[in-house]
């Protein structure tokens, strides 16, 4: 089953806007969902960018959201729990809880994946797990995933990035 992940801030494809970049705000975009299986008993979130030049780059990890939840508002705090939810962060490449936006090298466009899994459990993580150990937790307990992919490019003169 496929989860639907869209965004009202750019559509799939197309260029994230500066404001969720380093280059701008660094905020997290807005994001919606529909299309989460019965049977769920927690959702994950994942933003990576496959192009990075030191391989897959982690830019962001929720997990243990609520499976009611249907999405989450620009701007979320880059703190271990969200309020609203109950959901946990982990830790991006960054090594900082939260988002973080794309960064990558002047240079051609680089590719954003926000991942969205329904799992059969709720995680028994800590905030600030790893992108590994998020992996690991979730391993045999995806009923259902889709993702949103947006891209990003910086002009020469930019300090370079992820």
């Amino acid at each position: 089953m496929d989860i639907q992940v869209y965004s009202t801030a750019f559509l799939k494809g197309e260029p994230i806007p500066v404001q969720y970049t380093c280059d701008g705000s660094d905020v997290s975009p807005p994001l919606r969902w529909g299309g989460i299986p019965k049977g769920s008993q927690s959702l994950a979130l994942i933003c990576e960018d496959p192009d990075a030049p030191s391989g897959v780059f982690t830019h962001w990890i929720i997990f243990n959201m609520p499976p009611i939840v249907s999405d989450l508002p620009e701007a979320l705090p880059n703190t271990e729990t969200l309020e609203e939810t109950g959901a946990i962060q982990g830790r991006n490449d960054f090594k900082r809880i939260g988002y973080g936006g794309p960064c990558p090298p002047a240079g051609k466009p680089h590719r954003y994946f926000f991942r969205l899994y329904a799992l059969d459990t709720t995680l028994q993580l800590r905030a600030g797990a790893s992108m590994p150990e998020l992996a690991r937790a979730m391993e045999g307990h995806i009923l259902a995933s889709g993702h949103l992919m947006g891209t990003y490019q910086r002009g020469a003169g930019r300090a370079a990035g992820r």
